[in-house]
């Protein structure tokens, strides 16, 4: 027997497909997330721009679950600066997600103001807005048609279908809060502010099932010092570390640390899911002039283990110090973790 579906019956069971991946509990619609959360700072919390004072891009990469055919793949782009004379942190960041074969494609662009306020000599404060576009994209042209499949060479013929590109393009906000010391550092965000309707076909509807859920995140962490020199450049630092984010029922913990010294930066952590442990995290950075790169792979050890393999993930970051013209700057400048 043959099926032989029309476009009308596609973009029904497109809705179907969609609709219960956002209802069923083992299904849990979340944003892309990346290892390497603190090379993608402003993707983790928008309260970051301007928080190195450094003029800083940063790019990441990321390849999940390579052991499926059809794996998610996740690139981050962001820049940002520090605006002394009115202690403000600006920022850019764009991000791309691609999900099963490229049927859905994710991609993001939006801009941040921080305010970055000293609290006194040892502490400092930053709030920030972010706000721009969501837009996803359904293709199908990645599908396969009854009208396409010849009975003995298979699916070889040009359908005679129209197939369009659907497209929805939605606007997004977020906010986000920084405290921190050389020694301590603490911060929250909530992305996607509004909780924006996401459907293809009910964009007018009012669901909570429809909606791009809130994203929740915190995070901190402390630096230790565990030699005694007066060069900055030569401190070994240990850095404990953890983040929490939560959207919707489902929410994820992550807890590691970094060892710095000179060039190199090592790190590792522990990932905890609402469902059950996932990922023992290992990552290697190294610093040179005005650039670093870092590499880090998530080894799965959740039950998917068998299929998921495991994810791969790649940061860089080029940073360079503004010529201040001999002035000094008027708020202290964020001591976190990074590559």
């Amino acid at each position: 027997m043959e099926f032989i579906f029309s476009m009308n019956q596609m973009r029904k069971i497109l809705f179907v497909c969609l609709t219960l991946s956002l209802l069923l509990p083992e299904l849990k619609a979340q944003d892309p997330q990346l290892s390497q959360y603190y090379a993608a700072s402003l993707y983790t919390n928008p309260a970051m721009a301007g928080a190195s004072r450094n003029l800083r891009l940063a790019i990441s990469g990321r390849s999940q679950y390579t052991g499926l055919q059809n794996n998610y793949k996740t690139g981050v782009a962001a820049f940002d600066a520090y605006i002394g004379g009115v202690n403000s942190g600006i920022g850019l960041i764009s991000s791309y997600d691609v999900s099963g074969d490229g049927f859905l494609t994710t991609s993001s662009a939006s801009a941040i103001y921080s305010y970055n306020a000293q609290l006194n000599r040892d502490w400092g404060f930053n709030a920030a807005l972010q706000g721009g576009i969501i837009q996803k994209t359904f293709d199908f042209n990645k599908f396969t048609f009854g009208d396409m499949i010849d009975p003995v060479l298979g699916p070889i013929l040009k359908t005679q279908e129209t197939i369009p590109m659907e497209t929805r393009t939605i606007p997004n906000f977020g906010f986000g809060t920084l405290i921190f010391s050389n020694r301590l550092f603490a911060g929250a965000a909530i992305h996607n502010l509004l909780e924006p309707n996401q459907s293809f076909f009910y964009q007018n509807a009012d669901s909570s099932a429809l909606r791009l859920p809130r994203r929740y995140t915190v995070h901190g962490g402390f630096n230790i010092y565990l030699n005694k020199t007066r060069y900055e450049e030569d401190r070994i630092i240990l850095s404990p570390n953890l983040l929490f984010m939560q959207q919707r029922n489902f929410y994820q913990v992550n807890v590691g640390f970094y060892v710095k010294q000179k060039a190199l930066t090592l790190g590792t952590w522990f990932r905890q899911t609402s469902k059950n442990a996932d990922a023992a995290i290992f990552m290697i950075g190294m610093r040179f002039t005005n650039f670093k790169i870092g590499y880090s792979y998530d080894a799965v050890i959740s039950k998917a283990s068998t299929a998921a393999v495991g994810s791969h993930e790649i940061s860089m970051v080029f940073e360079f110090k503004p010529d201040t013209g001999g002035r000094r700057r008027s708020s202290k400048a964020l001591r976190c973790p990074d590559l």
